[in-house]
């Protein structure tokens, strides 16, 4: 049986000013606030993502990739 290998780095990119940067996910918590380091705006999960990682990485979150929420 093949296991999955998680991925804990996604490349975050800011929806306002497009600033990327390469992150460390957690392993099993929420990020649910990121601050662009390109503009200071505060990011937020977009609706019905989990974290900012679901929402604006180029990776799901740890949890989400191990097919869990990480919000429960």
């Amino acid at each position: 049986m093949a296991t999955t290998q998680i991925q804990t780095q996604s490349l975050l990119t800011c929806p306002f000013c497009g600033h990327q940067k390469k992150e460390t996910m957690p392993a099993n918590a929420c990020q649910y606030f990121y601050v662009c380091e390109g503009c200071q705006t505060i990011l937020k999960p977009l609706a019905g993502d989990c974290c900012v990682y679901c929402s604006y990485g180029t990776v799901k979150c740890p949890p989400v990739q191990a097919g869990t929420s990480c919000c429960r």
